[in-house]
């Protein structure tokens, strides 16, 4: 690897920044390790799609793409990843200055528009062995980490790539991406091993019509975990499941095992608090105090309870819940697979109303209503409730919140079917 760095570092053009779009982890983390030699900046968008493209090169001037693959990358200059190894060599490992920048990542627009957070090289490793420390990966026992979220984003960089490189664990170059292939991949593995994951991917791999390979560790992010499919997971993976709670703007804040606890557990070094109602991280590795978009509960020993996001409130009827608390319901209603909800915009003269989109094969529209109506204020019922097959997810199982309008959009006129119910 140490070879294939230098010889690719000696390719890279001149300039400050690369768009690292190789799908082969070994390759990604070549990559980075090359543009970390010639001082470059990896930028890691979630797409590569024109518009997102043009965004970029303006933003970052110079940006070039590296990628193992023939796409088309217009505007930007594409460097083909060498098929070719390197000829080995007598490199010794490399040590950046902590200071080096080293990734620009970018939020995953579940809110709105995707946002992009740069972070140095000494903040990327901080946090990753912080996390190594907290899940046990100690240095020479040879963790095998598959992972079925992308290199490029955020929780994958952190959790697939920086998190082999701090504990002396092994890279699966694949992403396999059928449950099935997942499954094989992972069987395959020399123990200990880690499935690095998300709460969609995981409902595919046990709703796969095929007996569970076991793991030593799963790891899930990106979207909340329900205790019954963490209790689930566990069962039939036999092995711990950890979550982790982090974001773009900060890495990975905290940990909890699901199946036993609703309280988070900050990282060493990360404290959690509340000012004016509003949450807050801070610790050596961030820089400076950092606003988090979730509303928490402070608990005993820094330990803190998720209450929803900050803009998920909503007040129909004098009355307040919050969508995070109307998703969690619905998908509590055995039948429901995938559920989100979306707040209208407040009109003159026009209340606030909540839409939801659900999928739930072997349910119907009356009976789901039902059902919610024994859990939520009437106030709350969706209007409308539409059933849909499946919810427009990213690869990472986001929801970006341009997508679910798209969806309201296309499903406006379902609103009269339910008002009156």
């Amino acid at each position: 690897m140490l070879a294939d760095m230098h010889a690719l570092a000696e390719r890279l053009p001149a300039a400050g920044f690369v768009l690292n779009g190789c799908q082969d982890r070994y390759r990604f983390t070549v990559g980075l390790g090359a543009a970390l030699l010639r001082g470059q900046v990896s930028v890691l968008p979630h797409n590569h799609v024109p518009h997102t493209l043009a965004q970029l090169g303006a933003q970052f001037p110079g940006l070039y793409c590296l990628s193992d693959e023939s796409i088309p990358v217009a505007p930007l200059a594409l460097l083909r990843f060498p098929e070719q190894a390197a000829a080995p060599g007598d490199h010794a490992v490399p040590c950046f200055d902590a200071q080096q920048p080293a990734v620009v990542l970018f939020t995953s627009g579940s809110t709105g528009q995707a946002l992009a957070h740069a972070r140095s090289w000494g903040a990327v490793v901080a946090g990753a062995r912080a996390q190594a420390r907290r899940l046990g990966l100690h240095a020479g026992q040879g963790w095998s980490i598959l992972g079925t979220v992308p290199s490029q984003h955020s929780y994958g960089f952190e959790s697939s790539i920086q998190l082999a490189l701090q504990s002396g664990s092994v890279i699966v170059a694949d992403r396999p991406f059928f449950p099935a292939d997942v499954l094989d991949t992972l069987a395959g593995l020399a123990r200990p091993r880690l499935l690095v994951t998300t709460p969609v991917h995981l409902r595919a791999l046990l709703a796969a019509s095929r007996p569970e390979a076991t793991a030593d560790l799963v790891v899930s992010a990106t979207a909340a975990l329900p205790r019954a499919l963490a209790r689930e997971v566990e069962r039939r993976f036999a092995a711990p499941l950890m979550e982790v709670y982090g974001c773009t703007e900060t890495g990975q804040l905290a940990t909890r095992r699901t199946v036993h606890a609703d309280a988070w557990q900050p990282t060493d070094g990360v404290h959690v608090g509340v000012e004016d109602g509003r949450a807050y991280a801070y610790g050596d590795r961030l820089a400076g105090r950092i606003a988090l978009s979730d509303r928490i509960e402070l608990r005993e020993a820094g330990h803190f309870v998720l209450r929803g996001r900050s803009d998920d409130m909503v007040n129909i009827a004098g009355k307040r819940s919050s969508l995070a608390f109307l998703e969690r319901q619905l998908m509590a209603i055995p039948g429901v697979v995938d559920a989100a909800c979306l707040v209208s915009e407040e009109r003159e003269g026009a209340a606030a109303r909540v839409s939801a989109f659900v999928v739930a094969p072997t349910l119907d529209r009356r009976r789901i209503l039902a059902r919610l109506r024994e859990r939520v204020d009437a106030a709350f019922l969706p209007r409308p409730l539409v059933l849909v097959e499946a919810l427009p997810r990213d690869g990472n199982g986001k929801l970006p919140r341009r997508r679910l309008q798209a969806l309201a959009l296309e499903h406006a006129g379902a609103a009269s079917e339910v008002d009156g119910g």
